[in-house]
């Protein structure tokens, strides 16, 4: 009796490993957003994470002749990438991040999780068509 409860323990507790694995751990996506970066801080109670938002603008509204912009929240784990972020706010970004099937609190609030930077560009640069 004492081998079939510790063999059912055992499956219980190796099932809740392998989902949690897969729920958190586990990369659903990788990909490459760009857009203005609206704002980066580093902010939490107990786990201080670096979240920002990127605005992606261009997309068709449902109204004919406006534009409807899209936002991208997202989080940092790497220092290095983080502190880049923080003297970009305003400019353009790319952006290349991971996408996971939930957020665990030490690696931010989002379960897109930026590892890199493609690009940086000042706005003044871009030339604007009447």
């Amino acid at each position: 009796m004492r081998k079939f409860v510790l063999l059912i323990f055992g499956i219980i507790v190796l099932v809740l490993v392998l989902f949690i694995s897969y729920r958190y751990y586990f990369v659903f996506g990788r990909g490459v957003k760009a857009g203005e970066l609206n704002f980066f801080v580093q902010k939490g109670y107990i786990f201080k994470t670096y979240e920002g938002r990127l605005i992606q603008t261009g997309y068709r509204s449902k109204q004919p002749g406006s534009l409807q912009s899209n936002e991208f929240e997202f989080s940092v784990v790497d220092e290095k990438v983080a502190q880049k972020l923080m003297s970009s706010s305003g400019k353009l970004v790319e952006l290349h991040y991971k996408e996971y099937l939930g957020a665990i609190p030490w690696r931010g609030f989002s379960p897109f999780i930026v590892d890199s930077i493609v690009a940086i560009t000042n706005q003044q640069n871009i030339q604007t068509i009447p």
